[in-house]
């Protein structure tokens, strides 16, 4: 094993990266709408006034946030296969991805919508709007700008943390970088080149993220 940078490696397992980098593109542009959705649902759910929604949002939360990613991913990949659900390494990731995530989304949004007067909803129920009318289209659009900067956050730790997929083999970017590093032995080159795809994801995403912010605080002038 060796210290020296090569580039050569790039370009010698430029078809093993460039898969491994659409892979984890597709896993985490689907982890990243399933768990907005996912998490918007539940944090309507645990602002509810139906209780049992409200416990089930709650203990979801509560729950998801405090164990670790790669425990839920395992869920999907070692414990549905033994109910007989068999799910393979990227499917299983990209869940585990998606539910782990939609909990952290789900509290930033609940504290975007507690952060709207009630008023606002109550005068739009007073119109004969029904409770899922209210919060589609007056209360969650404002509290979705409100905690945009939280949710964005959410989303890059999204991109970076969809590296668990090479623990069960989902052949994204980590994945392939393993493999290449055990036929190369060149550690600093490859993990190098890795980091650097990494940031061709994260960095437009946190630029568009700021372009958004600075929009919305204009329209809100």
């Amino acid at each position: 094993m060796t210290t020296t940078f090569d580039i050569h490696v790039l370009f010698d397992h430029w078809d093993r990266f460039l898969e491994g980098f659409l892979h984890t593109i597709a896993s985490s542009a689907m982890a990243l709408v399933g768990s907005f959705i996912l998490g918007t649902i539940i944090a309507v759910m645990r602002i509810s006034p139906l209780k049992l929604l409200h416990w089930i949002g709650t203990a979801y939360v509560e729950f998801i946030r405090n164990i670790p990613l790669l425990l839920v991913v395992f869920v999907f990949f070692l414990g549905l296969p033994s109910l007989g659900i068999p799910l393979d390494g990227f499917t299983s990731g990209t869940l585990g991805l998606m539910v782990y995530t939609a909990s952290f989304i789900a509290e930033a949004i609940r504290a975007g919508i507690q952060a709207i007067p009630s008023g606002q909803g109550e005068a739009a129920r007073a119109t004969g709007l029904t409770y899922i009318q209210t919060m589609l289209h007056i209360v969650l659009p404002q509290a979705i700008k409100i905690v945009l900067p939280s949710i964005s956050n959410q989303f890059i730790n999204l991109v970076k943390n969809s590296s668990v997929l090479a623990l069960v083999s989902g052949f994204d970017l980590m994945f392939y970088a393993d493999l290449i590093n055990s036929d190369t032995f060149l550690p600093l080159t490859v993990y190098t080149i890795v980091a650097i795809f990494y940031l061709v994801l994260t960095l437009p995403l946190s630029m568009v993220v700021h372009y958004m912010e600075r929009r919305f605080r204009v329209a809100d002038r």
